[in-house]
């Protein structure tokens, strides 16, 4: 009676740890994110623009694009050290032609090393961004020669006293992004890291860009031009970016290719990475 008595509090027992750690032998990682595609390449602002720095008349016509364009202002915020920028993430509010709020955008960003954007996704998997994550979106900047993986968290808001293309003063510019600002990046060295940064801001910017909107082999194509100052401050660059998205990696990586030697055909290719972020960063 003892010995059975015995054997059946060592079952027990046995049985209650087993259901302890099987929560743990059962526990999976969530999965990496599944990011989308914009192909971005450079076009050359001598060839393809007129003296009025719009896209010439063939170039819309080649790509069936209207001769009116979406005007966007876009400003970046960060502390004078870039404190923002050196720890790979943005805070950038922009203003679309048509449309009453302002858009503010929070990015982190992760370099992707000779192409592996499955290594990038699971550096972004360590630091928390996962596909559990319903705040963010991830996407595949895919350039001429270099990628960069972005997991960007969006939010709509508005401030009184402002119409039209008009971007907030500095301290409203602050104030907004404070108030949307995502729990990620405000705690990403420390809690209240973010904010922190933000009341210590300033604004690179503001640039007015302007988008073109047609087609070219089935899909939406998208020209922005970004007039950006200079490295002398004394003009303007034009920057003249042609873009698309897609859900694919692999329609991303065959269109790019085509969309690459299309423009080369054409005599409109710059054979260089588009750095517009980080050309703002150096010369505002």
């Amino acid at each position: 009676m003892i010995k059975s008595v015995v054997r059946t509090s060592i079952a027990s027992i046995f049985s209650i740890a087993l259901s302890l750690l099987l929560p743990l032998s059962n526990a999976v990682a969530a999965s990496n994110m599944v990011p989308d595609y914009e192909v971005k390449l450079l076009m050359n602002p001598n060839v393809v623009l007129d003296a009025d720095h719009k896209l010439k008349s063939t170039v819309l016509s080649t790509f069936n694009m209207p001769s009116s364009v979406t005007k966007m202002n876009i400003l970046f915020m960060d502390t004078n050290a870039k404190d923002i920028y050196g720890n790979t993430w943005i805070a950038r509010i922009r203003k679309t032609e048509g449309e009453s709020d302002f858009e503010l955008t929070y990015k982190k960003r992760y370099a992707i090393d000779n192409g592996n954007i499955t290594e990038a996704l699971y550096e972004a998997n360590a630091e928390g961004f996962d596909s559990t994550e319903k705040n963010y979106e991830a996407q595949v900047e895919w350039g001429y020669q270099k990628k960069t993986l972005s997991i960007s968290n969006s939010k709509k808001d508005s401030k009184s006293g402002y119409s039209g293309m008009d971007l907030p003063s500095t301290s409203d510019s602050r104030s907004l992004l404070k108030k949307n600002i995502p729990g990620k990046m405000d705690n990403w060295l420390y809690s209240g890291w973010g904010k922190s940064m933000l009341d210590n801001s300033r604004k690179y910017g503001p640039i007015l860009a302007k988008r073109s909107v047609g087609t070219w082999s089935g899909m939406t194509l998208y020209i922005e031009v970004w007039p950006i100052l200079n490295q002398a401050g004394t003009g303007t660059d034009y920057i003249v970016e042609a873009s698309f998205k897609t859900k694919s990696a692999a329609t991303a990586s065959v269109k790019h290719d085509e969309l690459q030697a299309y423009l080369i055909s054409r005599g409109w290719f710059v054979a260089e990475d588009s750095l517009k972020t980080q050309l703002i960063m150096d010369r505002y």
